[in-house]
């Protein structure tokens, strides 16, 4: 291991291996490291019995510096795409009902007459948003109906954030809406608008439709990918303990920060000229405490929602439903501990042996964390008396698989804009530290990947200056 590199990335999750990715090809001399065994996070794949099974993201949506990153490592091919009319349900009164999409939203019973009106009243009327922030459910509320929070935007932040609507801000979650409100006081008419202002910010970066997608043999392709380009510039099991700023006084090119890591062969130390924070916030909280404080205290603040991931395999004679679409999800007003279920195999092929299905389910979340102490088998239980009914299963699963990852996913809570910025502030007193995650831009791995090669082109730029 070399004693001095230019740029060290620390955390080999999507966000880390991407950024140490587009920093090599650009020939910026790149060390990346993981403290797990493995690369890749929440992304992982495996084959067994003849069922591919996803242990985090089911999917992806497509994004341009995702599809150009896979092009770039010959994985391309390997893609498969989703029906993009693939129809979405939501459980109601223990039902499954297709969610109305478009002008549709308008004319559907789905809703109720009070929300239509006031879907109506969005698009000629004017309101002004609040400062500094509110959450997603008091902003439906006021704008909407308490019936739209319920069926449609609860079982969304559930499904994208397994977050609690209460606590998720808008302005961090969902900030086009909070933009369309502020620039024409109306959600319908501003979308547009600030989806353009948006583009317009982003001009250089290559649209593209955001359907649904996966590779041939799993999520994990991509992190393969990666981590093969990558060869020995990749070392796991590797715990930075330590680092300390240089002068900062010193050349463009001198090392700016001293790291001391802990390898499974004793302490170490290593020098670097930019530094990439890509693992969790707590974890480079407690890294960065010995520089300034104040990291800890505003990284340590944000929250992860813990999630078990439950796969089931069932014979498909056993499944009364046609399961055509993509699946439910579930309010949290049915009382029911699933929080959603992806009808995989009939998404993507090779998905489940033939004659077999795959339905992949989620638990716990920022609402219910608890279901969590559980056992994997209890937890497959659970699921399975859940599902049963509304997809008219009528009998055991002839296979199961369950994940549980106690930091799934960042919550975007109210205060998480400010958040931001004040550590964006922090960051600013330590030229060539730099952070990359899923607390940052969006936890979707596209978003992730867009965020990470930003990033790899300001280094880039300012080893160029």
């Amino acid at each position: 291991m070399p004693s001095q590199v230019q740029a060290l990335v620390v955390g080999a999750g999507i966000s880390g291996l991407a950024t140490a990715y587009a920093l090599q090809k650009s020939g910026v001399a790149t060390l990346i490291f993981e403290a797990a065994p493995r690369p890749g996070g929440v992304i992982q794949s495996i084959q067994r019995d003849g069922f591919l099974v996803e242990c985090g993201p089911q999917s992806f949506s497509g994004a341009a510096g995702l599809t150009a990153l896979c092009s770039d490592l010959s994985i391309l091919d390997q893609r498969l795409i989703a029906d993009p009319k693939a129809p979405r349900f939501v459980l109601i009164n223990r039902t499954l009902q297709p969610v109305p999409m478009g002008p549709g939203l308008l004319t559907s019973s789905f809703f109720g007459g009070g929300t239509r009106f006031a879907l109506l009243r969005d698009a000629i009327g004017s309101s002004n948003a609040p400062e500094p922030d509110e959450s997603v459910a008091d902003f439906t509320r006021r704008k909407f109906s308490t019936r739209l929070l319920d069926r449609l935007v609860g079982p969304f932040v559930s499904g994208v954030y397994a977050g609690d609507p209460e606590k998720l801000s808008l302005r961090a979650a969902f900030p086009i809406l909070y933009e369309a409100e502020r620039a024409k006081g109306s959600i319908l008419r501003g979308i547009l608008p600030a989806m353009k202002a948006r583009r317009q910010k982003n001009k250089n970066t290559v649209r593209e439709r955001p359907t649904l997608q996966t590779f041939r043999d799993g999520n994990e392709t991509l992190i393969r990918a990666l981590t093969k380009s990558l060869d020995d510039r990749l070392t796991c099991n590797v715990e930075v303990t330590g680092i300390s700023a240089l002068d900062p006084m010193l050349e463009p090119k001198a090392p700016r920060f001293a790291i001391t890591i802990r390898t499974p062969r004793g302490e170490d130390r290593i020098e670097a000229e930019r530094l990439v924070l890509a693992n969790s916030p707590g974890a480079a909280g407690q890294i960065l405490a010995r520089l300034d404080s104040q990291f800890e205290r505003e990284l340590a603040a944000v929250e992860y929602a813990a999630v078990g991931v439950v796969s089931l395999g069932y014979r498909r004679t056993d499944v009364g439903n046609d399961l055509a679409g993509f699946g439910f999800l579930v309010p949290r007003s049915s009382g029911l501990n699933d929080l959603g279920t992806v009808w995989n195999s009939s998404l993507f092929p090779g998905r489940a042996p033939e004659g077999h299905v795959l339905l992949t389910s989620f638990v716990g979340g920022a609402t219910n964390p608890a279901i969590l102490q559980n056992s994997p088998e209890a937890l497959a239980n659970i699921v399975h008396q859940e599902i049963s009914p509304v997809l008219d299963i009528r009998h055991e699963p002839v296979f199961s698989n369950v994940t549980l990852w106690p930091r799934a996913l960042p919550q975007y809570n109210v205060g998480h804009t400010v958040r931001l910025a004040t550590l964006e502030k922090f960051r600013a007193n330590y030229p060539g530290l730099h952070f990359a995650g899923n607390y940052l831009n969006g936890p979707a791995i596209g978003t992730c990947v867009e965020q990470a090669l930003k990033v790899a082109n300001e280094i880039r730029v300012s080893f160029a200056n």
